[in-house]
């Protein structure tokens, strides 16, 4: 399959958007993304505990230097809700170590642990990001294909419980005791009864603009911003409640107080934000485990935000993934050494970019270079926006991505499936990210090994490929097709569609289980194919059985096609042809000794009968081919053998199918 442009069906690649003609629409496109990224990437700073600065740097950063290096037309690049719970965790776990290494001082120790532990994971930032360099030069971008999607729905769900339950903590104006997940959504009762009426205001109003404002169907209010929409009433009602100045309030007799820490913190200028990376801690346990837990989990959100935005883009234009992880690599090295957060493709800002009309990647780089004016120049405009207000955005946000919904669609695919997404939402919430994914897909191997997959068939691709007539290649699966190995057959698929006039037939039928992540790909691959004019075709699931009435369910053989065949032969043909059948793959047979006229008998009016055997075998369809290709060569032509066959299509029930 070609990285290249694959453009719609109905449009020619000379149609394709180019910059010389696209710029002005991408330059408007790019405004209207940078009013979304602002709140945004100033929130997702903030719930990460790092400086609200940083999350701006990764946005600029992503918009300068991305688009030059992908070939991904309109993802936009920037920091993401999915890596809050990785950033929060490193920041806490370097925190002794900051200690350690002296980053403390009589004036204000706890802040300059903090700056300690923040320049620690600057340090172990760079590091995954020059991993992801790697994976991107080293060709690795496939191996976002063999994650289970039930495994990654549910890491988004735990992302999303993670970080709702630290956001609506600050939502009410409460600073909890907690730090755990699981802790801090026990503590939510307390924050409840001692909540701050002033920031829960501006918080819960920003939550009610969030949740009403797409309900609202007129195409005048579906064009604004919902973040913009909740910055344009929560800044003038934290002016309202004068937030800026220390103070307190009585409000139903009881006294509460609010101030400037109710408002984000931006000190200084923008250069004057800017912090190096600390190497100490990345050859340390806590260092390793976070190397690879951003550069895993952020490359893995990235490339399946790419491929869901390719999935949108009207000319059907296809990234290099390969060169998505170059390029994310390359930006998350030049954010971490200046003090930003690590960056991904972030699919709401990229939606957004696609639904606001733009053509190319040039509104990414407009929308950094948005962003970079607005800071520079009117960075006290930044000051006034009230906490609660971006608290809101990410409850949002983590309340989207933990849907009960979430829950109910996984179930209606499969009662399997949502054992696998709630074990790994439970094992992240209660470990890490790393761990949850992990324990997600252990839990789906054990479920296949007791749907009858051997071990041996996890990694291994056992598939025939037969050309055809009419450019067709036929690939007849021999073993089971789940997600473990995915890759290699697609890889074939791939290899096979790059030649625009062949044409694929892909046969299940003697396929022992076909998980649904397999199911759901092959899916996409057929809309692809269909897109690009070729005929792309999934045949022998007939006889399988769906583990749910969904349509991409996992599916399980029940009734197995095969080739019967019936062989009539004279005595002396008999262990002649039982010893030929065994060596051409058949592991079984029935004889029973019969006697009867041939034609030859009856046309000489001689009734007398004789003797011989009739000999019964079940086999796949190619074994049978090579049984009655050597009955026609071999035996027919020797008249010391007397033999007749047939051959039937019937469905057989295995022992293993149920």
């Amino acid at each position: 399959m070609s990285n290249g442009h694959a453009p719609v069906v109905g449009i020619s690649p000379r149609e394709l958007p180019r910059f010389a003609t696209s710029w002005t629409k991408d330059v408007v496109t790019g405004f209207l993304v940078f009013l979304i990224a602002l709140p945004l990437c100033l929130g997702i700073a903030l719930a990460s505990d790092f400086p609200p600065v940083a999350g701006i740097f990764a946005a600029i950063i992503g918009g300068f230097l991305a688009p030059w290096i992908s070939n991904s037309e309109l993802t936009i690049k920037g920091p993401a809700a999915g890596l809050i719970a990785i950033a929060v965790g490193a920041i806490a776990e370097f925190g002794p170590l900051a200690k350690e290494l002296g980053y403390l001082t009589p004036e204000d120790p706890a802040v300059y642990q903090f700056l300690g532990a923040y320049k620690l994971v600057l340090g172990v930032c760079v590091v995954a990001a020059v991993l992801q360099i790697g994976f991107g030069l080293f060709r690795s971008g496939v191996l976002v294909e063999f994650f289970p999607i039930s495994v990654v729905h549910g890491m988004l769900a735990a992302i999303g419980i993670i970080i709702f339950s630290k956001q609506a903590h600050i939502l009410l104006g409460v600073k909890p005791e907690a730090k755990e997940p699981l802790h801090l959504l026990a503590e939510l009762p307390h924050s409840l009864a001692n909540l701050n009426p002033e920031v829960t205001a501006v918080g819960v109003l920003s939550l009610l603009i969030l949740f009403g404002l797409p309900l609202i169907k007129h195409p005048l209010f579906r064009r604004i911003p919902a973040p913009m929409a909740v910055l344009a009433v929560a800044v003038p009602l934290g002016l309202f409640f004068d937030l800026d100045h220390q103070h307190k309030y009585n409000f139903f007799g009881q006294v509460y107080e609010v101030g400037p820490s109710a408002l984000v913190d931006l000190k200084g200028n923008l250069f004057g934000a800017i912090e190096g990376p600390d190497f100490r801690g990345v050859l340390t346990g806590t260092g390793i485990k976070y190397v690879i837990m951003f550069a895993l989990v952020g490359s893995l959100e990235s490339l399946l935000s790419a491929k869901a935005i390719d999935l949108l883009d009207p000319w059907r234009r296809k990234t290099n993934f390969n060169r998505e992880l170059l390029a994310v690599g390359i930006a998350n090295t030049a954010s971490a050494a200046i003090g930003g957060l690590p960056m991904i493709s972030e699919i709401v800002r990229s939606s957004a970019n696609i639904n606001n009309g733009a053509r190319t990647r040039l509104s990414n780089f407009f929308h950094g270079v948005f962003l970079l004016l607005f800071v520079a120049l009117v960075p006290f405009l930044i000051r006034e926006i009230p906490n609660a207000a971006l608290a809101a955005m990410l409850v949002y946000t983590g309340v989207r991505l933990a849907s009960p919904r979430e829950f109910v669609s996984t179930y209606r695919i499969g009662g399997e499936q949502l054992v696998i997404f709630v074990a790994t939402v439970i094992l992240t919430l209660a470990t890490d990210l790393l761990v949850g994914v992990a324990a997600g897909i252990l839990v789906k191997m054990v479920i296949h090994y007791f749907n009858g997959v051997r071990p041996e068939e996890f990694f291994t691709l056992n598939a025939e490929v037969e050309s055809q007539e009419d450019n067709t290649e036929l690939i007849t699966m021999h073993g089971t097709a789940v997600f473990t190995n995915w890759i290699p057959l697609k890889r074939l698929l791939e290899r096979i569609g790059d030649d625009p006039s062949k044409q694929i037939v892909i046969d299940l039928s003697n396929s022992p289980l076909v998980d649904h992540t397999v199911v759901e790909k092959l899916h996409e691959f057929e809309r692809e194919f269909t897109e690009r004019g070729q005929h792309f075709e999934v045949i022998g699931l007939d006889g399988h059985r769906s583990l749910s009435q969904h349509p991409l369910a996992a599916r399980k053989r029940g009734l197995v096609p095969v080739r019967r065949i019936t062989i009539y032969a004279n005595s002396t043909s008999e262990m002649r042809l039982l010893g030929k059948l065994m060596e051409l793959g058949a592991t079984g047979f029935t004889t029973s000794t019969i006697s009867g006229a041939g034609r030859k008998q009856l046309a000489s009016s001689d009734l007398s009968t004789e003797d011989g055997v009739r000999i019964e075998v079940l086999v796949p369809a190619n074994i049978a081919r090579s049984i009655i290709t050597y009955i026609d060569r071999e035996l027919l032509p020797d008249p010391s053998c007397r033999v007749t066959a047939c051959v039937e299509n019937v469905m057989v029930l295995r022992a293993n199918a149920l």
